[in-house]
């Protein structure tokens, strides 16, 4: 296996804001507590130690054991759920959706990133305990977004009428997708592990919260990976405090506005907040709560509430009121003993939307991490790409930049006009002074004819690189098949490939490569050649 790291600004895949923020520029600065390197969890672990509360760690410890109650969980799991009692214990989490079989390949990146990280962490503060957590977004309503995967180009679904939060659905109906992913597997050692795996976490457990438990657990447990549902009424009541004040105050919605505001006008705003970030959540409905006229109720709901009545009702059923995209990450920080959050590019860019908000309510800002990304080229790919002398940097190229760039160095004619257009731009500085000295309305036309002197140029170079990329057509082909495998859909390969793929190639040893070739806080682009 080789390994080689490529900066995030290179691929062209990721924002100015991430990568002004792994840089350290300071027009970020203001938007995050610490920054992600090993030094910056010092003051981190000082900070989280102080003002998380003890009575938390045993609500959430007792919380986890029950959730993973009938889950076959290692002993180093156990463990750790087991070490969030202790006050010297810590936690790193990723979060994500409960995607239909892990969905994209980058969920398994973002949990090896956080499992890393917390091996890293331990080895620098030895006296210190740091747990890796994979949240479940359970309560997200987004079931569009999550009932597929692809395989081999195509998109195997789970077709179904949902409403309401996705953790809450049953299983039915993906019988039928266990069918059409069998047929198309294949029947190798690594196709049966896959069609067993997907058969115990699908079609033995009656919801998608309990199937993805079963799967991440399953994929992750001789890791020490433990896993959370925020749908949890003893959890949410710790977030009683926090959901009053936004439901009231409208706090987090005033403090991120004036962050929005303040914002680099080179950045793009991830999320924008609500007056109040909750949805109510009821079996089969996740509405969002609104107010008018000092009455709150339940978008497109009959549902109505004086202000003490939603009260009564937050401290009755705080179940009920699930977080959206501004407040669960608020509610996660009450809960856990955390250290760092690990996202995506999209997910990174909104927290830094959120410090604020948590200094208003009075909660420690986490260290906000870039997760891992890869790409993974096969031995088979890695012989191509030689023969065709592509580099990884060239891999990364928009496909017309990449043909024209590699027929440019094949070529046995220099088609490459920058000289021409340098000498032409010589000659037109002379025809300028000229029409300075003699008649100054002749510059206009100077110009013009200028202008129209390089379009002809850039023509010229069209066609002759047209011309080239008929000739060497075969060579074209090659280049972009292979690019088009590397990147499917014209996009990185971890945001469309789904993890079977490659267990198909390398099965029981890919999460041990990927554990191995990873490296959080190495904050570049990782190339991974099998």
């Amino acid at each position: 296996m080789d390994i080689d790291c490529l900066p995030f600004k290179k691929t062209g895949y990721f924002s100015n804001l991430i990568c002004d923020y792994i840089a350290g520029d300071k027009k970020v600065a203001s938007l995050y507590n610490r920054f992600p390197d090993l030094e910056g969890f010092k003051g981190q672990i000082a900070e989280k130690g102080r003002s998380f509360p003890s009575d938390h760690r045993k609500i959430l410890a007792e919380s986890l054991r029950k959730q993973y109650e009938g889950l076959d969980a290692s002993k180093v799991t156990l463990q750790n759920i087991s070490d969030l009692n202790e006050g010297n214990t810590f936690t790193v989490v990723t979060g994500h959706q409960l995607n239909l079989f892990t969905g994209p390949l980058y969920f398994l990146y973002k949990i090896i990133s956080t499992i890393n990280l917390t091996k890293e962490l331990k080895k620098k503060y030895p006296k210190y305990n740091f747990v890796p957590i994979y949240w479940m977004a359970t309560e997200d309503h987004d079931f569009d977004e999550i009932n597929y995967f692809n395989f081999q180009g195509k998109k195997i679904q789970w077709n179904k009428d949902a409403s309401g939060a996705v953790g809450h659905l049953d299983t039915e109906g993906l019988k039928e997708v266990f069918q059409t992913f069998s047929n198309a597997i294949g029947s190798s050692s690594n196709a049966e592990f896959l069609k067993e795996l997907f058969e115990n976490a699908y079609l033995k457990h009656g919801t998608l919260t309990e199937a993805t438990r079963f799967l991440a657990n399953a994929l992750f447990k001789d890791y020490g990976l433990v896993i959370v549902d925020g749908d949890d009424v003893e959890l949410k009541r710790l977030l009683i405090p926090y959901a009053t004040k936004d439901l009231f105050e409208q706090t987090a919605f005033k403090m991120v506005s004036e962050t929005i505001e303040k914002m680099d006008s080179d950045y793009t705003v991830q999320v924008n907040p609500r007056e109040i970030n909750y949805f109510y959540l009821i079996e089969g409905l996740r509405e969002r709560i609104l107010e008018a006229n000092g009455k709150y109720g339940v978008h497109g709901q009959s549902i109505i509430w004086e202000k003490q009545e939603l009260l009564n009702e937050l401290e009755a059923h705080p179940e009920r009121f699930s977080p959206n995209v501004i407040a669960r990450p608020l509610y996660q920080e009450v809960i856990l003993p955390n250290l760092c959050y690990i996202g995506g590019g999209g997910e990174i860019a909104y927290w830094l939307e959120l410090k604020s908000a948590f200094e208003a309510m009075e909660v420690p800002f986490p260290i906000l991490l870039l997760r891992n990304s890869a790409l993974v080229i096969t031995e088979k790919q890695s012989e191509k790409l030689k023969k065709m002398q592509l580099s990884e940097e060239d891999l990364f190229l928009k496909q017309s930049s990449l043909i024209n760039k590699k027929i440019r160095e094949i070529s046995n004619i220099d088609i490459d006009f920058s000289p021409q257009k340098k000498l032409l731009e010589e000659q037109f500085k002379d025809l300028y002074e000229l029409a300075e000295q003699t008649d100054k309305s002749f510059i206009g036309a100077v110009k013009a004819q200028e202008v129209k002197q390089k379009k002809g140029l850039d023509n010229l170079e069209k066609r002759l690189l047209k011309a080239q990329k008929r000739k060497l057509k075969d060579h074209v082909l090659r280049m972009t098949d292979i690019q088009n495998q590397l990147f499917p859909g014209k996009s990185l390969q971890e945001r469309n490939l789904n993890f079977s793929e490659l267990y198909l190639e390398y099965g029981e040893e890919l999460i041990p490569m990927l554990v191995k070739a990873l490296k959080p806080l190495q904050l570049e682009f990782t190339v991974i050649t099998v």
